[in-house]
Order: C-alpha cells, then sequence, then structure tokens
C-alpha cells in the first residue's frame, strides 16, 4: 500500500460528534496519520509487531497500522461513546482491531509499539495531560511515537532523558484544527508541532 492510498482511507474514519474540549478531542489529519505509520514502518515498528494507539479516539492510528501489517492492535481511550463509534467502524468495515474503553492509567497491557497522539494539555483543566500518556508508554512499551506541540519539546526531552530513555527521531508538521468548541473565535487554527520517536530502554 502506497503512502496516499492509506490516507485516502483514513480520511474516511468518522470523526467526533460530541468532541470534550476537556479531552482535547480533535482528529489528527489523514495526511499526517499516514505520514507517520509510514516513518514508524521505516523503522520496522509495525509489520508483525503488537500496536497501542493510547487515546484513540476514533481510532485513526489504529486502524492505519492494521492495514499495514501490525500483528495486533488495540485502541484505548476513555471516552466510551468514541470507543463504541471505532468499534462499529471497523466492524462494518471487516477490520481487525480491538477499542477498549480504559483510562490511560489503568492500562496494563504491553505492546512492542505505541503511536498516539496525546493531549497537547492546551486546556488549563488538562495541563501536563501528555505526560502521562509518555510515563504510561515507558512501563508498557518499547518504541513511543508521539507528537507535541513543538513549544514543549525542550520539556520532553528533558523528560524523556530523566525516565533513561532516548529520542531517535524528529518531525515537524503544521497541525490545523478546524472550529470545533465554541470559545474557538477562528474557522481554523494552525499549531507548530512535532513528532518524537522514542526508545524506551537503551
Amino acid at each position: 500500500m502506497k503512502k496516499k492510498e492509506l490516507e485516502i482511507i483514513l480520511q474516511k474514519i468518522p470523526t467526533f460528534e460530541n468532541p470534550s474540549p476537556g479531552l482535547e478531542q480533535y482528529l489528527t489529519p489523514a495526511g499526517i496519520a499516514a505520514d507517520i505509520i509510514f516513518i514508524a514502518h521505516q523503522f520496522e515498528d509495525i509489520k508483525d509487531k503488537v500496536v497501542f494507539d493510547l487515546g484513540c479516539g476514533t481510532g485513526i492510528f489504529a486502524i492505519g497500522a492494521f492495514l499495514t501489517g501490525a500483528k495486533k492492535v488495540i485502541g484505548f481511550d476513555v471516552d466510551k461513546e468514541i470507543i463504541n463509534k471505532a468499534k462499529k467502524y471497523v466492524d462494518e468495515n471487516n477490520l481487525f482491531v480491538d477499542f477498549l474503553e480504559k483510562d490511560i492509567l489503568d492500562i496494563e497491557e504491553k505492546c512492542d509499539t505505541i503511536i498516539m497522539n496525546p493531549p497537547f494539555g492546551a486546556q488549563k483543566s488538562n495541563l501536563k495531560a501528555d505526560r502521562k500518556f509518555i510515563e504510561k508508554g515507558f512501563k508498557i512499551s518499547t518504541v513511543i511515537y508521539t507528537i507535541h506541540l513543538t513549544k514543549t519539546v525542550p520539556f520532553i526531552e528533558k523528560m524523556v532523558s530523566a525516565l533513561n530513555g532516548k529520542i531517535t527521531y524528529y518531525k515537524n508538521y503544521i497541525f490545523p484544527i478546524k472550529h470545533t468548541f465554541t470559545f474557538h473565535e477562528k474557522k481554523f487554527v494552525e499549531y507548530d508541532v512535532s513528532l518524537l520517536r522514542i526508545l524506551t530502554k537503551r
């Protein structure tokens, strides 16, 4: 499968009907998701691997990993409604991806690779939420692909170093977010974000 073909498929994944500002529920653009999936393939972190998508939403990374050869894929999210929506989509399209309603702190299952777009921690009620996702990733996986606001990367670097991990790859993107909530004043806003590939064990 070519990257453009994957992007076209991922564009069909349903979005959030009633997104929660507290959970920062924004759909990752299909083009960015497809690019990250292919980067993970170049590092041999998907094919025949167990892959988790933490804070999966409707499952764009989970579905992308399954379509490109992962051995087993599970998406985790605390939102029951969105998990049910993701389950319905994969059932209707014969995609063998599991989705579990579970808080990030309660995940005990282990995997080879995590691919995730955690909350940016932009809302006051959700400050430093992204760091909880990284900490969990260190406990349950070997490799983490994670997206963060570029301006927060220096803090993430210090955190990874303190956890005895290693960042082996960076890539920057422009992340567009459409007008979603009442407090949004513009039709869409673009954020500078960075993808990090983290090895949890040196």
